[in-house]
């Protein structure tokens, strides 16, 4: 033991004490994310009742960004035009005549004639946020009312319009959203990205929801009437910004309009990446949230467990206390397994989280260090260009050319 070290000793009291409160923070936050669940399961019963209630379903027109081929494209993009729906078009918008992603789209079209899609070539995103500007431009050609937009690495099941749509035709809802489960396209990194999205974001979400009600979006899905985007300003409001699903979202609420959680879940795809590829993109999304939410995000320094768990283990095995130490550890661990079983698999449906809860507690790690990151610089990575962050959640783009893809 190091008790005749005073100075050391004050500082292993203090760490001790930091991963008790850790502990006990991210053991509220967990009794929040049951209790967020909960939530979820009855409000998605009251949709499930009030779409079977519904006597004619509204035609309406899908908005979909693309830029170059990726992991799972085909099935992502054919999932689109194998929708159990009465009307709806698709719109395609990529920069450039070439990219890749229009072949396989001109080729899945050709086999759903029945199906109407339009493809548009914008040109080069004169906004920082390249999917903003793609959006503006289908939202110009769009015929019908009702727009759901999406990303290019998102795959659903048949019933996705019949369980999102319903919802918009009350007027007083501006904007509806979904949880989606990371689809793992190949590789450990790619897992850790995917058990994130399934229960990291999902839980954050969830609790949010009980606590303040949906005040945002989320980028895979999002679905909107044209009268609640315009009110806002249009998609050119978005052009600046990283967090472009937080900030429509945060921006209808703000309008007058209510923001609900769908009860469907889609599947996010996350294509094999390489550990820094990975870290990059973990990084953007936390330095978004960062520069948009401020408070929140400083705050989820209490959320993570593991973190504390280990923190208590050395702190308490240094000075004597191995058990309590392995007790801490272990609560840590326990907790973050639990959150993946309830939130992963019994929300979302991962089946990596019922499989191997385990690896949530090494996300969670990762998700620490994560969130350390994203205050060490204001600079960011997306694709092939560089961005600085400024107050409010702008970027600016410093060099490299733009994407619509999401």
């Amino acid at each position: 033991m190091l008790w005749t070290f005073s100075p050391v000793l004050v500082i292993l009291w203090i760490a001790l004490f930091v991963a008790a409160i850790g502990t006990i923070s991210s053991s509220v936050f967990l009794v929040f994310t049951l209790l967020g669940a909960g939530k979820f399961h009855r409000d998605a019963e009251r949709q499930a009742a009030d779409a079977a209630a519904v006597k004619s379903l509204p035609p309406v027109s899908l908005l979909k960004p693309v830029h170059g081929f990726e992991a799972r494209l085909v099935d992502n993009i054919e999932s689109f035009f194998r929708q159990d729906y009465p009307d709806y078009e698709i719109l395609f918008a990529a920069d450039e005549e070439d990219d890749a992603a229009l072949g396989v789209i001109r080729e899945i079209a050709a086999r759903y004639p029945k199906i109407r899609s339009r493809i548009l070539v914008t040109g080069r995103p004169p906004w920082p946020n390249p999917p903003s500007y793609s959006f503006a431009k289908m939202a110009e050609v769009a015929a019908h009312d009702i727009l759901v937009t999406s990303d290019s690495d998102v795959e659903v099941s048949p019933n996705y319009l019949r369980e999102v749509v319903p919802p918009m035709l009350d007027p007083k809802i501006g904007m509806l959203t979904c949880l989606y489960r990371g689809k793992n396209a190949g590789g450990f990194c790619s897992g850790l990205d995917g058990i994130g999205m399934s229960v990291e974001m999902s839980a954050g979400v969830l609790v949010a929801n009980m606590l303040v009600g949906m005040k945002f979006g989320l980028g895979p899905t999002i679905v909107a009437r044209k009268d609640s985007v315009e009110k806002i300003g249009g998609y050119r409001v978005l052009g600046d910004y990283f967090s472009n699903d937080f900030v429509i979202g945060n921006l209808i609420e703000k309008a007058g309009y209510r923001v609900v959680l769908s009860r469907h879940v889609i599947d996010h795809v996350v294509p094999p990446m390489t550990w820094r590829r990975m870290w990059e993109r973990q990084v953007r999304w936390a330095k978004g949230t960062r520069y948009s939410r401020p408070k929140g995000h400083f705050g989820t320094v209490l959320v993570f467990a593991m973190p504390y768990g280990i923190l208590g283990l050395i702190a308490a095995g240094l000075l004597g206390w191995w058990q309590i130490g392995a007790g801490l550890l272990g609560v840590a661990i326990v907790n973050r397994m639990i959150e993946a079983v309830v939130i992963g698999w019994g929300v979302v449906r991962d089946p990596v989280a019922r499989r191997a809860p385990w690896l949530y507690p090494i996300r969670d790690l990762l998700g620490f260090c994560v969130w350390t990151a994203s205050y060490l610089s204001k600079k960011a990575v997306w694709r092939d260009s560089r961005y600085e962050l400024v107050d409010g959640g702008r970027i600016v783009r410093t060099s490299g050319g733009g994407e619509s893809g999401g």
